[in-house]
């Protein structure tokens, strides 16, 4: 199954077993169903309760937070996530809110089409606002059932490179495991660095642990959280190996794996994307893996000639 289809079921389950939850978004109404189709055949299921809007984020997060209020249930699709700039979001859904809020923003993101800046950097750290992002590990209706348990808005980040990929699908030699919401990909016990990456990054770090592997014989093990803020660091922890590098779709400042970083409180290596528009590329992930295999080297060896 695709991600993008495991998606949309995880929506018609999501509405069929609660019968105040809306769905609303610009074109989200059959036939069209969604810009990528996420919401393909809710509006016929569901005709009173999938609402196409006009073109106005704003809008449509202001009124998905107007039903949240009153108890109701609003999953909003915002076409282009990189329209996230969202004054409703920030003043009445987050800010203030004196009853707990099932109010979950869909926002598309990343897919190397350059359609603009992408602003996860700026709502991490928004407080009373959880953070997720889409995976091929993570199965979507337990995403947005855990998203709806926390009683607080939330903002799920699908990257669009993902809505053809197969579901939980990693090739050998790797193998899959899930640790509630930490999915954890490696080869053995013994890794020789742990890589952090968010659900968008997945295939690109696969392809470079891969190469790693089979060209220079290093071991990486992979973790994917599902949530990325506020990040469960308990979850992180048992699962770390001395040498740590973080990959994220950002370019380089104020980013989610700045966070990791302090809340590891120890040396992490960054694989970010370069300045400008281009990618993250699966060179850039292996590069940091052996950058921060020479740093440990170094900081062993020094400390071996300043015990001597």
């Amino acid at each position: 199954m695709r991600v993008i289809e495991n998606l949309n079921r995880a929506l018609h389950g999501l509405l069929a077993d609660d019968s105040r939850a809306y769905l609303l978004g610009e074109d989200v109404a059959d036939p069209y169903g969604g810009a990528f189709k996420a919401t393909r055949g809710l509006a016929t299921r569901f005709p009173e309760r999938v609402l196409s809007t006009p073109i106005s984020e704003d809008g449509i997060t202001g009124v998905a937070t107007g039903l949240a209020l009153a108890g109701d249930t609003a999953i909003v699709e915002i076409t282009y996530g990189d329209f996230l700039a969202l004054g409703q979001l920030s003043d009445f859904a987050v800010y203030g809110r004196p009853l707990p809020l099932r109010l979950i923003v869909r926002c598309p993101m990343g897919g190397g089409r350059g359609y603009g800046p992408g602003l996860q950097t700026h709502v991490i750290g928004m407080p009373g606002l959880s953070l997720y992002e889409m995976s091929p590990f993570h199965d979507n209706a337990a995403v947005l059932a855990a998203m709806l348990s926390r009683g607080e808005p939330g903002v799920l980040f699908e990257d669009r490179i993902l809505y053809t990929r197969q579901m939980h699908h990693a090739d050998r030699p790797f193998r899959v495991r899930m640790d509630g919401e930490l999915a954890v990909v490696d080869v053995d016990d013994r890794p020789d660095v742990t890589v952090i990456a968010p659900g968008g990054v997945v295939h690109r770090a696969l392809t470079a642990m891969r190469s790693l592997l089979t060209e220079r014989g290093i071991s990486c093990r992979l973790l994917v959280p599902s949530r990325l803020f506020p990040l469960d660091l308990g979850a992180l922890v048992p699962h770390l190996g001395a040498v740590v590098v973080v990959a994220e779709e950002r370019t380089p400042g104020g980013t989610w794996g700045s966070e990791v970083a302090h809340l590891l409180r120890r040396p992490v290596t960054a694989a970010v994307r370069p300045e400008g528009r281009a990618p993250l590329q699966e060179s850039g992930i292996r590069h940091a893996v052996l950058e921060a295999l020479r740093g440990t080297e170094h900081a062993a060896s020094t400390g071996s000639a300043g015990r001597r």
